[in-house]
């Protein structure tokens, strides 16, 4: 099932001009393509949107002006203001239930590695294929007891029932490393000569 439902309005006017009304009046536009059907060009709700793409891969039905049966849809490119939290402009993708899209998954790391060690991040989300009425939010990926030198590799992910990797397995995810140490003996030494060498000429005059 979805997990959000818009209510949509055909779009009958277009263009820039078009658009910039349609903002003034706290809608988005947007379109709807997919499975062979002719685009269907729509307005939603601003705000409603806004809060619902907050959710990475949210899986919306969208119950369009004079269709007769709700459209199960994905986001697919999303346009957003570059200063204000608005977005601009969305292109929908129809899907169905049972049929397999691609999508990129958040990754979470859970646990502790090693006491004082440094995770080096590869990949911050995982390009998958999921049902479409299945896509999870994100994917934990576990470094409990990790030590230096180790590495997490896409193999190693353990992904939920129905979802398989859309990446090379032996893609790196994450490292452990040994944390960054400034060597401060060379400063040191160098305070201690530049001292030494003004005591000399202190002794000398």
């Amino acid at each position: 099932m979805a997990d959000l439902k818009l209510a949509a309005t055909k779009r009958t006017e277009f263009g820039k001009g078009a658009s910039r009304r349609a903002r003034r009046d706290g809608l988005t536009p947007a379109v709807v393509y997919g499975h062979g059907g002719d685009p269907i060009h729509i307005t939603v709700d601003a705000h409603q949107l806004f809060l619902a793409m907050r959710v990475a891969n949210a899986l919306f039905t969208l119950e369009i002006e004079g269709e007769k049966k709700p459209v199960l849809a994905l986001p697919r490119q999303v346009q957003r203001h570059p200063i204000l939290p608005e977005i601009d402009h969305v292109d929908f993708l129809i899907v169905r239930e049972g049929e397999k899209v691609a999508v990129e998954v958040p990754l979470v790391q859970v646990g502790e590695a090693e006491r004082g060690s440094m995770v080096n991040t590869e990949l911050v989300s995982l390009p998958v294929l999921a049902p479409a009425t299945a896509i999870p939010n994100q994917i934990e990926v576990s470094i409990e007891g990790l030590e230096v030198g180790d590495n997490v590799y896409v193999s190693d992910v353990k992904l939920p029932e129905g979802i398989e990797a859309d990446i090379d397995l032996e893609q790196v995810v994450l490292s452990i490393l040994a944390p960054t140490v400034e060597d401060d003996e060379p400063a040191e030494a160098e305070e201690t000569e530049a001292a030494e060498g003004a005591a000399e000429e202190a002794d000398e005059e």
